[in-house]
């Protein structure tokens, strides 16, 4: 059948190519396959190492802050404790990670055929999700065997919020995008961006309880960690895994609503940006 496609620019703002993106999904599944194989291929281990880096990580935080440093941990096992919050945030900060660099990464596509720009982040958060599918049957694993087979089982209670894991993980995606495509859309214009990219997400990561409970932190410093998103969403992990932690409703809404400004700011600025990148990358 002949037809034609008709490429127009657009001026405003924001505009998500829903359409298009259901027109290109085989494209978008392509990315998702590439991106997961590409990340360890050539390697002995292969996807284990999906495996081996948060475990390796979880066990230099338990040496670290809770053997020498000896931060509490809310009761719980340091290694479960340690491996929930790692979990969590590897996932939020791969999806900053691989989003922050799209411009720049992908210049030689961008430059030769058209297709919706918003498929790449979208690959992006979706094969990070295929590597959390990976670590959470791992953390999944330990949380069975000191429920049951430890004495520390009597302090691990999971509750229904356990159900409300999707929505934790949609909350981190939204986030780790939405700050990701700020970050893509600001380098095109200022390198700067991209080295300030990674130290920003190590000092994003201390500000957050993933080496401490939340319960640590003074409560009349309680107010600034509603502004972080990513506090509320790894205290909520632990709270629906073990039935342990710190959360109210008001840094809930708070952390819902500054998660829904950056996603759909993000959205804007990168399609803005995407008009004129090719000239200044």
């Amino acid at each position: 059948m002949d037809y034609e496609l008709t490429i127009e620019p657009h001026r405003g703002w924001m505009r998500i190519p829903w359409r298009e993106i259901l027109e290109y999904r085989d494209l978008l599944f392509l990315l998702v396959r590439r991106d997961f194989l590409s990340q360890y291929k050539q390697t002995v281990l292969g996807p284990l190492w999906f495996v081996i880096q948060p475990l390796i990580t979880t066990i230099v935080f338990t040496v670290v802050f809770g053997k020498v440093a000896k931060i509490p941990t809310d009761g719980l096992p340091p290694m479960l404790f340690y491996l929930c919050g790692t979990m969590a945030w590897g996932y939020f900060s791969g999806c900053l990670g691989q989003t922050s660099s799209i411009f720049l990464s992908n210049v030689g596509i961008f430059g030769k055929v058209y297709f919706p720009r918003l498929i790449i982040p979208l690959s992006a958060i979706l094969s990070r999700l295929i590597a959390f599918g990976v670590q959470l049957g791992t953390f999944l694993v330990f949380l069975l065997y000191f429920k049951f087979l430890t004495p520390a089982g009597a302090t691990i209670h999971p509750g229904l919020s356990i159900l409300l894991v999707p929505l934790l993980l949609l909350q981190s995606a939204a986030l780790g995008m939405g700050v990701g495509l700020w970050i893509s859309a600001l380098t095109t214009r200022y390198r700067d961006f991209g080295f300030l990219s990674g130290f920003m997400t190590q000092l994003w990561m201390y500000a957050t309880p993933v080496v401490y409970p939340l319960s640590v932190v003074p409560e009349q410093w309680r107010w600034a960690v509603s502004l972080n998103p990513m506090a509320v969403t790894v205290e909520a992990y632990r709270k629906a895994f073990f039935g342990v932690g710190t959360l109210d409703w008001p840094s809930v809404v708070a952390a819902v609503s500054i998660t829904v400004l950056l996603l759909i700011s993000g959205v804007a600025v990168f399609g803005r940006a995407e008009r004129t990148f090719i000239d200044t990358v």
